[in-house]
């Protein structure tokens, strides 16, 4: 219910910015949404880390409403699947094109991957040996 609250308050307030005029795109929904679980997984983390197992589990339902209202994320495999086809479109072959990979990957996925990931993702790739 708490997580429902902070949603809907989330988006009044971004409503209500100046030049928003009622109204804010899917896309910046979508960033807020993303955000709000970014900033539960970070507190997760933390609790874990400190052994309060009862605002860990908060966090970890929190997440599960919020993540409701976001598209399916990629798994692993497809992640890398749609990494490689972006790696061969910018024609990168090193870690130091991997600014260029970043640049379009972080706009084709996004909502489907977290940056870090896809950060990871890329950066394994680029720095894997040719296939032969």
């Amino acid at each position: 219910m708490r997580s429902l609250m902070a949603i809907k308050a989330k988006i009044i307030k971004a409503k209500a910015e100046p030049g928003a005029n009622g109204a804010i795109s899917a896309d910046t929904e979508l960033k807020m949404l993303q955000k709000m679980v970014k900033q539960r997984k970070d507190s997760l983390e933390i609790y874990q880390q400190q052994k309060r197992d009862d605002l860990a589990q908060k966090e970890i339902e929190e997440i599960t409403v919020i993540e409701q209202f976001l598209p399916k994320q990629l798994t692993q495999t497809e992640l890398k699947a749609e990494l490689a086809k972006i790696i061969a479109e910018v024609g990168a072959k090193t870690p130091a094109d991997m600014g260029k990979v970043m640049g379009l990957a972080t706009k084709k996925l996004a909502g489907l991957a977290e940056g870090k990931a896809i950060s990871a993702a890329v950066k394994e790739l680029l720095s894997a040996p040719p296939a032969l």
